[in-house]
């Protein structure tokens, strides 16, 4: 069966970077979308970032967009989030999550089929 690890977390200050690895094993990643979501302490999960399983079509959060890019790379069976320009508010456990979804992704974590364990991202002066 599928299983995905998330990795790449850590503490770094305002305005920095950090780049959030999806490492896929069991199966491939080629036919599904996968999903980045987050949580912080006291708040729902919300959805991050997206991408559908061709790569062609993405989508992200309001509060993510111009800082926050997501690509995959089929043949390494793995999907990134690259954050940019961090904020405080971006503080929060990260989770990677696949579906099985051909054309597009949905920024919601109804009806994922599969869930990698959290990184957690901590961004503090």
């Amino acid at each position: 069966q599928l299983q995905l690890v998330g990795s790449g977390g850590g503490l770094v200050q305002p305005g920095g970077s950090l780049r959030l690895s999806c490492a896929a094993s069991g199966s491939t990643l080629d036919k599904y979308s996968i999903g980045w979501f987050r949580q912080a302490p006291g708040k729902e999960r919300e959805g991050v970032s997206c991408i559908s399983s061709s790569g062609g079509y993405a989508a992200y959060t309001n509060s993510v967009k111009g800082r926050f890019t997501i690509s995959r790379d089929n043949a390494k069976n793995t999907v990134y989030l690259q954050m940019n320009s961090l904020k405080p508010e971006d503080t929060a456990v990260y989770y990677c999550a696949a579906k099985r979804l051909l054309r597009l992704c949905v920024l919601s974590d109804e009806g994922m089929d599969f869930w990698g364990n959290g990184t957690l991202v901590t961004v503090s002066s």
